[in-house]
């Protein structure tokens, strides 16, 4: 472990009521990193930052800085400031009175006040903004005072909450300069919050990606980009042509159909792989002997920057492409792809598979539901486990004639089908491959024939 760690999170666990936010997380920050958390809404990321300021408490773990526990101590006592997406500032004082509130409460002299506010507000950019009413500020003058308040006390830790979640596009994008510039000023640990991937990818040194409570993935925004460790990351960084494929050998693999050279190795021989290849890295050719495979375009946008092309391929996938050229739609086009630009990585699972118990002749119970299935060989009250293809799973859009019930959590397209983890209503997950159109939070039924439930017998390691 480096030694310029300034913050340290050790098997940090925490739960409201029944449903656990953060679980066994461990997470380490240097000293003057831009460490951004980046996940979708209710990941957890937020939670941590609530933890590192003090107006949370653990379960489970600790939290260490500057190698010293820093339970029991209050959040006024820590060596950090949050600034949080709505400001937070006091209307009844103008903006030196707000950005200097935290040193008169300190008793720091007034001349060694007034030198501090004009140098933070010359860094935000806001000089002679000092006697301004904070409430005639637009909202990114309102966050700029805001964050003057904060690095004002000269804090070694500057938590940021979504701080420009609340701004206007154009507004959010110069405040991304402005905080970056502002943080190679000040040198000192900024750990960001945020949602909203092109932001942790324009300012952060190390983006930790999260989902559900668990970190997914740790690295620079190159390597977060262009080397995702799972599916998740692959979709929710930029846009991603995710497909399913085949490790041959090493540095060969197939997918949509077709064998391409890669630069992956160590997967073993004819394994199971998803495959990701970015819709800029597909290119177009006229050369014959360069295509390694044919395409027919279907949709063409133009997005300011580039063209976003659909295309469906001579084997029956559909790809994003982004190049600077248009092709018309319904062209024929030949196109390749170089072996640096497919990343390849191990699937998560290969099918769903749940614990679960014989409850009578022909009747099983997994996800908390009871299903009909062959049970011959088995008897009532026998453990087993339980396999079933992801292609196996009916959903239904009512519940009449489903076993169980839930809601779309995550839909991913995977070129020609999508690939869905549904909630069921006891919180277990069930993933499903369809060629149906669902949209995420959708209500569905879960129907699985007999034929497709494999039982076999518990292992005693398991």
């Amino acid at each position: 472990m480096p030694k310029d760690i300034i913050i340290n999170l050790e098997h940090i666990s925490k739960s409201f009521g029944d449903k656990k936010v953060l679980e066994d997380l461990s997470l380490y920050i240097r000293k003057g990193e831009f460490v951004t958390l980046l996940g979708p809404s209710g990941c957890g990321k937020t939670t941590i930052l609530r933890l590192i300021a003090g107006f949370l408490q653990p379960d489970e773990g600790r939290i260490m800085m500057d190698g010293r526990d820093i339970a029991g101590i209050p959040p006024y006592q820590r060596p950090l400031n949050t600034v949080f997406q709505r400001y937070a500032l006091f209307p009844h004082l103008d903006v030196y009175d707000n950005i200097a509130f935290g040193l008169k409460l300190k008793k720091t002299p007034e001349d060694e006040i007034q030198k501090r506010v004009r140098k933070v507000l010359k860094l935000v950019a806001m000089s002679d903004y000092e006697d301004r009413d904070v409430e005639t500020l637009s909202g990114g003058q309102q966050q700029r005072i805001a964050i003057a308040r904060a690095i004002i006390n000269q804090p070694k830790v500057l938590l940021l909450d979504e701080p420009l979640a609340a701004l206007d596009l154009k507004m959010r994008k110069d405040m991304q300069i402005e905080l970056k510039e502002m943080h190679r000023k000040l040198g000192i640990t900024f750990i960001y919050v945020t949602h909203d991937q092109e932001e942790a990818l324009t300012l952060s040194d190390t983006i930790v990606v999260m989902n559900e409570g668990k970190i997914q993935q740790i690295g620079t925004p190159a390597d977060i980009y262009n080397e995702p460790v799972n599916a998740f990351v692959a979709d929710f960084i930029g846009e991603s042509n995710i497909l399913k494929g085949r490790m041959l050998r090493d540095r060969r693999v197939a997918f949509i159909k077709h064998e391409f050279d890669c630069v992956d190795e160590g997967f073993g021989e004819d394994v199971k792989v998803d495959v990701v290849v970015r819709p800029e890295d597909i290119y177009f050719t006229t050369d014959p002997e360069k295509c390694q495979f044919r395409a027919r375009v279907n949709s063409c946008t133009f997005k300011g920057v580039h063209y976003e092309m659909w295309v469906d391929t001579d084997t029956g996938y559909e790809l994003m492409i982004q190049d600077y050229d248009p092709y018309p739609v319904g062209s024929e086009v030949m196109l390749y792809i170089d072996p640096d630009d497919i990343q390849v990585m191990k699937k998560e699972r290969f099918a769903n598979v749940y614990e679960g118990e014989v409850t009578g002749e022909g009747r099983v119970e997994f996800l908390d539901a009871e299903f009909e299935c062959d049970t011959e060989g088995f008897v009532k009250g026998d453990k087993i486990r339980v396999e079933v293809a992801f292609e196996n799973v009916d959903l239904l859009d009512h519940d009449d004639d489903a076993t169980t019930t839930g809601n779309v959590e995550f839909i991913l397209y995977m070129g020609n089908h999508y690939h869905l983890t549904v909630r069921t209503e006891s919180g277990e997950k069930i993933w499903v491959d369809t060629n149906d159109i669902w949209d995420k939070n959708d209500f569905v039924g879960i129907k699985i024939l007999p034929k497709d439930i494999k039982l076999s017998k518990v292992k005693d390691d398991e």
